[in-house]
């Protein structure tokens, strides 16, 4: 299982954040000071970071601007920050995915999850992904369902394609409006109408789905239909 290196300055946060990594078991390593983790990269090999930007002696973005001159580890920021322009800055400066306090931790393991395949594969997404009797093809933005091609909007290509590349976990609609509308979130009726378009050229329905799954109070996750008996 992979190794993580967990900054948090918040010493119940970093337990409880501890506890749940190393029941997941992964192998943890945490500290509070943004210092401490340019230390620990430098010392040892880690497979993925999560970082908090609210550090006592170094702000996390400059924090991770200095690690990007040393490291490529991945790195998922985990902070309560939630300014567009700071999530901007933040990608910019080299993270990898940025999630909002507050969080469950099976939400930032499907997070880290999705870093640590995408570093696997160099850090680029697929152009052909393949989920069930869906593929979806990036590079000539077609999308097929049991061989039968779909006829999707720009968007709901995009909305498909963004969660095709992240099968099986789940994503916030917040979440969904930042990454494939680029634009500050401001309620979930763009985002679900969408979802409703979608899922009628997928021949499903909300009620009755069968790759795009509803997770109450969690957000949407798309992945394969259970194999029929």
């Amino acid at each position: 299982m992979a190794k993580v290196l967990l900054v948090e300055d918040d010493p119940s946060v970093r337990s409880a954040l501890h506890r749940c990594l190393s029941a997941a078991t992964y192998t943890v390593r945490d500290c509070g000071t943004a210092l401490g983790a340019l230390r620990a990269v430098l010392d040892e090999p880690f497979d993925v970071m999560v970082l908090d930007l609210g550090l006592p002696d170094l702000d996390g973005l400059e924090m991770l601007r200095m690690l990007r001159a040393v490291s490529d580890i991945p790195v998922v920021v985990a902070t309560a920050r939630r300014d567009e322009r700071e999530i901007v800055r933040v990608l910019g400066s080299g993270a990898d995915d940025y999630l909002v306090k507050p969080f469950s931790a099976e939400h930032l393991i499907a997070r880290m999850t999705a870093v640590l395949r995408r570093a696997r594969t160099g850090g680029l997404p697929p152009d052909v992904v393949t989920v069930g009797g869906l593929v979806v093809d990036a590079a000539r933005r077609r999308a097929s369902l049991d061989g039968s091609p779909l006829d999707l909007a720009p968007k709901e290509f995009d909305l498909l394609q963004f969660l095709a590349w992240r099968p099986g976990v789940v994503v916030a609609r917040s979440e969904l409006f930042r990454q494939v509308w680029l634009q500050t979130y401001r309620g979930e009726r763009t985002v679900d109408i969408h979802l409703s378009w979608l899922r009628r050229k997928l021949g499903e329905s909300a009620a009755r789905p069968r790759y795009l799954h509803t997770v109450r109070n969690v957000g949407i996750k798309l992945e394969a239909p259970e194999p029929s008996a």
